[in-house]
């Protein structure tokens, strides 16, 4: 029989009182998704026998079925079936790194008995030692006895350092990972003893991923290299405090000379503070190359000379000469380390690079021949390069090294650099294409060696200036650094010549392609895209 469905309007439906009944002996789920044995429409339903179930299902259903159109049933997607989780290293341990402690875990199955004075609430696979070297030696000790052949670790800080050399050294397989892969588990207990063990169990199942560090002499190059440029930093902060000196005693040395800690600036300072007041006898201290007269620079030397900013100013120039000095022997020790990487010129010659214009060797640059002791070293001379100079392949080498087979191809090496967008999507819109944060030394070296590129006469300049023009300067700069770190890339891996290509034929090319579009889109609208003629006929 059929009923007034209440809230539609008065219309009659079968399905007002059908209580989505299941006419399978023994099954006891709604059909509809309502809880069992309650109506769409919130009435609970009296038990009902299978025999009455089915007369009530005929009666209620078969006249108006038979007066229906037949439905043709959707065929629902079925999710394909999960497969359970793998275990792929049967023998992994996981370590969670801090200053004072290292929490490890091992495989239950593989943990030796514990000692007797264990704790009773950590379980006997799970084990905490401290942070000094006998510590780090027991516990690698312990790992060889529980029989394990690869471990994962944190990148903490610089905690993870030792522990990690000492590992490698025992023959482990280390595995350094970012914490950004071990934390996406939304409302897992976060504790010490817990994060080892989740550690442990992703590792087990192969889901996590070696942070990229290079060969060990490259490390040692990189320590030297990353010495120096604190020691360049440290340097730079007491010229800042002798500029600070100068201003508060009202000498507008800035003003006059271009570099303070140039030659005519830390002339006229080392005479200030040997006593000389004078500014017509300093003026006299000026380099023949600066640009200012003699008149200019005594003019701006008139001060104050008051007590505490000339002891300030003693102070300054003391603690700059020290880094300087500091800065000469870090020189010597990165010279000689640079010597003993093997040969892969193989005897060759470093091609003469072309020149439009010679740079000048600036004040912080290292005092020898840093780009034929690289070439030595890589076996390509990546100064042929757009935009890299002989500073800057020392830093890339030093960061990278020469072997950059841990990147199958070039978009993974710019993925590790930071140059690459971040895509983040959802529902047919994107939410963010920013860049990773973070950039490493690498990637900041890209972006600083295309920071010329604006005025440059050469393919990566006519590249900068066109996604400049239409994106801006930020993403122009990271586009540029994208295109010459795939370059770097080429070049390191196939050690093919590089061919440097002129801004004219870049520019023809891509005007090539401009036409080549604009010619199937005239042609998609219906239209025939021509040369016009000189007189506009």
């Amino acid at each position: 029989m059929l009923s007034r469905a209440a809230g539609r309007g008065g219309r009659w439906l079968s399905g007002a009182l059908c209580p989505a009944l299941n006419l399978a002996p023994g099954a006891d789920v709604d059909i509809i998704g309502g809880a069992p044995g309650v109506s769409p429409f919130g009435k609970l339903l009296l038990d009902t026998s299978p025999a009455l179930a089915a007369s009530l299902f005929g009666l209620l259903f078969h006249p108006v079925e038979a007066a229906m159109t037949a439905r043709i049933q959707k065929r629902l997607r079925q999710s394909p079936s999960q497969e359970a989780l793998h275990v792929t290293h049967q023998h992994a341990a996981g370590i969670d790194v801090h200053a004072n402690v290292h929490w490890v875990a091992v495989p239950a199955e593989d943990a030796p008995p514990p000692p007797a004075d264990h704790s009773p609430n950590l379980p006997a696979h799970v084990r905490s030692f401290g942070a000094c070297t006998a510590d780090l030696i027991e516990l690698a000790d312990w790992l060889a006895q529980c029989g394990v052949k690869t471990i994962a670790m944190e990148s903490t800080g610089i905690y993870w350092i030792p522990l990690f050399e000492l590992l490698e050294a025992r023959g482990f397989k280390v595995l350094l990972v970012e914490p950004r892969q071990s934390r996406h588990a939304p409302g897992r207990p976060k504790s010490d003893v817990l994060d080892c063990q989740w550690l442990q169990r992703l590792h087990s199942y192969g889901l996590l991923t070696a942070s990229f560090r290079p060969a060990d002499q490259v490390v040692v190059l990189r320590s030297y290299l990353r010495q120096r440029q604190m020691l360049i930093r440290y340097g730079g902060q007491h010229v800042q405090h002798m500029q600070k000196a100068l201003e508060q005693m009202n000498v507008k040395l800035a003003e006059v000379v271009s570099d303070v800690s140039g030659v005519t600036g830390m002339a006229i300072i080392r005479a200030i503070l040997r006593g000389e007041r004078n500014p017509l006898e300093l003026a006299k201290l000026r380099n023949d190359h600066c640009k200012r007269t003699e008149a200019q620079i005594a003019r701006a030397l008139y001060g104050n000379w008051r007590a505490e900013h000339l002891f300030a100013l003693q102070q300054a120039v003391t603690l700059y000469d020290c880094y300087r000095q500091q800065l000469q022997v870090c020189d010597e020790q990165l010279h000689a380390y640079l010597k003993t990487f093997a040969d892969q010129s193989q005897g060759r010659p470093r091609p003469q690079r072309q020149v439009r214009r010679r740079r000048e060797r600036g004040s912080n640059d290292p005092a020898f021949d840093v780009a034929n002791l690289l070439y030595r070293l890589a076996g390509v001379d990546l100064t042929v390069l757009e935009g890299i100079d002989a500073n800057t392949a020392l830093v890339i080498l030093s960061e990278v090294g020469r072997d950059v087979s841990r990147f199958p191809t070039a978009k993974h090496f710019s993925s590790w650099l930071g140059l690459c967008p971040q895509h983040q999507g959802s529902a047919g819109k994107i939410r963010s294409r920013r860049v990773q944060r973070g950039a490493s030394r690498a990637g900041r070296t890209f972006r600083l060696a295309v920071l010329g590129c604006h005025h440059a006469k050469h393919a990566l300049g006519a590249f900068y200036r066109r996604i400049q023009a239409r994106a801006g300067s930020p993403k122009a700069i990271v586009a540029t650094a994208r295109k010459l770190a795939e370059r770097v890339y080429r070049l390191l891996k196939y050690g093919a010549e590089y061919v440097c290509q002129e801004m004219e034929a870049y520019e023809t090319a891509y005007r090539k392609r401009l036409l080549k579009g604009l010619a199937r889109r005239a042609a998609e609208l219906g239209y025939r895209l021509e040369l016009a003629t000189p007189n506009g006929s």
